[in-house]
């Protein structure tokens, strides 16, 4: 895998090589430090050259898995295999029922307020926290190379060619709309229909394989990758296949009680992004548990969760103990190299 650089005032510039990058480091020339899990150094001198290559993002979006392959015309810099985000309409539909469950009961409420987004055109909250998570991604990228191009893989859904239907029919189609909008604002967007992914696949002899969650770069990074060399030429096959696996964390809305009452009628707070005054998805390391992240508390804890798997480890470590890191912005791990003798264009060994 290629190493990012970025200048002293976080100006992104071409990657390096991992030996090269080391070479830095140890002559002082060089700081290293890790971002949105992905190890970068940052110049303490002024870089001998500025030149930049053209370098495009190729997208490929999904319903439960997305990739993302960043590439010039010489390498393959980095390809991300994200987990979408899937979780936001049960949590939608969670709270309607609740909500509506409450005006049963005698509960104090407000005096109700006049809707004003009614009139104001509005995406549903699964469709966009759809579309944010890939933006999101999609300016990580930019903070750590000099993006050129984004090439998008267009997602469709069926019109009925009336116009009330058509304008609003459906969330994948406002929400792509929305999303392009945004990407254009990072860089020059290119959309490439799926039949034009399958032919440009094709010509460069390489196979998908049907296992859409399996965690290996032909499953979703070879569509992101043919889309990026399709914008900037290249190499027939990519000579980075490495995989960088993202999955988001899920904080569950601030509630002023669970759903159902302990004893003695009691209810317990839950949700929220802060537990005990620390952001959660903190990285701290623990004396007892090594490294690991905060979850939620109970009863002045900290629940701690693995890195990997996002497991929870324990429910009992003390606030004292937690050395604090960074504040992470989502889970990733990387995915061992391919063994020998996996052939990329049939897909197996």
């Amino acid at each position: 895998m290629f190493v990012p650089v970025i200048d002293r005032n976080g100006t992104p510039l071409m990657p390096t090589t991992p030996g090269r990058a080391r070479r830095f480091l140890k002559s002082g020339k060089a700081t290293p430090f890790w971002k949105g899990g992905v190890f970068c150094i940052r110049l303490n001198v002024e870089p001998s050259a500025r030149e930049a290559q053209q370098i495009a993002v190729g997208i490929d979006p999904g319903s439960k898995k997305e990739g993302y392959s960043v590439a010039s015309a010489a390498h393959t810099y980095l390809n991300i295999q994200a987990d979408a985000v899937v979780w936001v309409s049960d949590a939608v539909a969670k709270r309607r029922q609740l909500r509506r469950s409450r005006r049963g009961r005698k509960a104090p409420c407000r005096k109700p307020r006049s809707n004003k987004l009614r009139a104001v055109a509005k995406i549903a909250p699964s469709t966009k926290a759809r579309w944010q998570w890939k933006l999101r991604l999609a300016n990580a990228l930019c903070q750590l190379f000099p993006v050129s191009v984004f090439v998008v893989e267009d997602i469709k859904a069926c019109t009925k060619g009336k116009r009330l239907w058509d304008q609003s029919f459906s969330p994948l189609q406002v929400g792509k709309a929305w999303f392009y909008g945004e990407l254009g604002k990072l860089a020059p967007v290119q959309i490439v229909s799926a039949w034009e992914t399958k032919l440009l696949r094709e010509q460069k002899g390489l196979k998908k394989t049907g296992r859409k969650t399996a965690e290996v770069w032909n499953a979703h990074c070879v569509d992101a990758w043919v889309l990026a060399a399709a914008a900037i030429g290249g190499e027939i096959t990519p000579d980075n296949t490495r995989l960088l696996c993202l999955t988001p964390f899920r904080w569950h809305r601030r509630q002023l009680h669970r759903l159902e009452p302990e004893r003695g009628a009691k209810r317990k707070s839950y949700g929220g992004t802060l537990s005990l005054g620390i952001k959660r998805g903190t990285l701290i390391v623990h004396p007892s548990y090594g490294k690991a992240y905060v979850g939620g508390t109970m009863g002045g804890k900290l629940s701690l969760h693995d890195l990997d798997t996002g497991r929870r480890i324990t429910q009992g470590a003390k606030l004292s103990e937690c050395r604090l890191v960074k504040l992470l912005r989502w889970r990733t791990r990387l995915i061992p190299l391919p063994e020998i003798g996996v052939d990329l264009r049939a897909g197996t060994k």
